[in-house]
């Protein structure tokens, strides 16, 4: 599983965590009731909230679904197939293409290394 970056859970009755803060959570076993369903340890906190959802429902909000996972790699796959065909292109054609069309390929080669490179930095 993979954790959602920068998304806001709700835990319920106003109460919101960062995703990526979230350390753990735990069901509540004792206790246990409305507003009182899990422990939910939170970076930087010393003790945990108590949260009126599920660890399973919170859980679902922190982790990315299949879907976000396959897009963002077919993202990716789709921008490494770009970068590949714009090595290609020779320094006339380039100069060419952005006199012509305003379409400047080296800003472009440049941005998408620069994602490649923080994809493998985050890895």
């Amino acid at each position: 599983m993979e954790i959602r970056e920068n998304a806001i859970i709700p835990l319920g009755y106003g109460k919101f965590v960062r995703s990526d803060k979230i350390v753990a959570l735990d069901p509540i076993e004792e206790n246990r009731g409305p507003g009182r369903r899990t422990y939910v340890y939170v970076d930087g906190i010393s003790i945990p909230l108590v949260a009126s959802r599920t660890e399973t429902s919170i859980l679902a909000n922190i982790v990315k679904t299949p879907k976000e996972v396959m897009e963002a790699t077919a993202a990716l796959e789709l921008l490494h197939d770009i970068l590949d065909d714009i090595e290609h292109i020779g320094p006339m054609l380039r100069k060419s293409i952005k006199e012509e069309a305003d379409f400047n390929l080296d800003k472009i080669e440049m941005k998408i290394k620069e994602i490649h490179n923080h994809e493998i930095e985050t890895d």
